[in-house]
């Protein structure tokens, strides 16, 4: 069975400004998650589906799923903060979504075959779609509790224009997924990657040390985990006193990686990454887009 590619694109991005799922960067008016798909599809994945805002449905469809007619299938689904599992209401006051591993929930009743999550975003370039596609299709069908998330090399992550947010990982011998670590301050000093530790401290590490992009790979029990987490983690008084505390993909996977229920193999990629994360991101990512193009990589026009 051919996997899926899921992509969220509820956020609005607050360091950028604006509606940037939808900024075209391409010669022809692409956008970013237009060359996601194209990867994904030249890697293999047989159906496309968006986590969107309710409100912006019609301009979705309008400027983005129209251009796919014809050459994948294509489904919404909607994530809304009033999407709650029955006996839970929004505190009052709460404006802020749910978090990501929330978005992915909303996806539960489309689909039934091996997935992968990504942000619509970032450009995570062709070598990333084909080793999560690999590891996707090669499952055995009805498999559960192997999972995989993409190790993108952090040196291959960074932006010219500021620090970056990105999970540092830690893997066992086996290749498997340990710890997710958020960092929020990393960047190049002196010729070495480095991150801002929680004493302030600057923490020097490797070049290929693998970040999570959230890029994930999952069966369909993973909705199942996600349901019965969601009811505790909304049970909790903190998370409903604290109006921002989201339900990240991170934090699911911990629990079921400590709680030994599944494991989640960091498949190294020689991609490398780049996106919109200030505004002054956006003139290079349009002269890198061009330069692949004009390699070769991509044609002029995508659909």
């Amino acid at each position: 069975m051919k996997p899926t590619l899921l992509l969220l694109a509820a956020g609005m991005g607050s360091r950028y400004g604006g509606l940037k799922q939808l900024d075209g960067l391409g010669p022809n008016g692409e956008t970013i998650m237009d060359y996601s798909i194209y990867d994904a599809i030249q890697a293999g994945f047989g159906k496309i589906v968006w986590v969107i805002r309710k409100d912006f449905e019609q301009d979705f469809r309008e400027k983005i799923l129209s251009k796919y007619e014809g050459h994948v299938p294509c489904e919404l689904c909607f994530q809304s903060i009033e999407d709650l599992p029955e006996g839970f209401k929004v505190p009052e006051g709460r404006q802020k979504p749910w978090g990501t591993n929330h978005a992915v929930l909303m996806a539960k009743d489309i689909i039934k075959e091996p997935f992968c999550v990504i942000n619509c975003d970032d450009f995570y370039n062709r070598d990333c779609f084909k080793v999560i596609g690999k590891f996707l299709s090669e499952l055995p069908e009805g498999s559960k509790n192997r999972y995989a998330m993409v190790g993108f090399r952090v040196g291959n992550t960074l932006s010219e224009n500021g620090t970056v947010a990105r999970g540092i990982c830690s893997k066992d011998a086996n290749e498997n997924l340990q710890t997710v670590v958020e960092r929020t301050e990393i960047e190049r000093h002196d010729g070495n990657v480095q991150y801002k530790d929680e004493n302030g401290e600057w923490v020097t590490v490797a070049d290929n040390t693998p970040v999570s992009m959230n890029v994930w790979g999952f069966t369909p029990d993973y909705f199942e985990y996600s349901e019965a987490y969601f009811k505790e983690f909304l049970s909790d008084p903190a998370n409903m006193t604290n109006l921002k505390a989201e339900f990240f993909i991170p934090l699911m996977v911990n629990k079921l990686i400590n709680e030994k229920t599944a494991t989640v193999q960091v498949l190294d990629t020689t991609s490398k990454w780049f996106g919109v994360t200030y505004a002054a991101d956006r003139d290079s990512v349009v002269a890198k887009i061009q330069k692949l193009i004009d390699e070769g990589v991509y044609p002029n026009k995508l659909f």
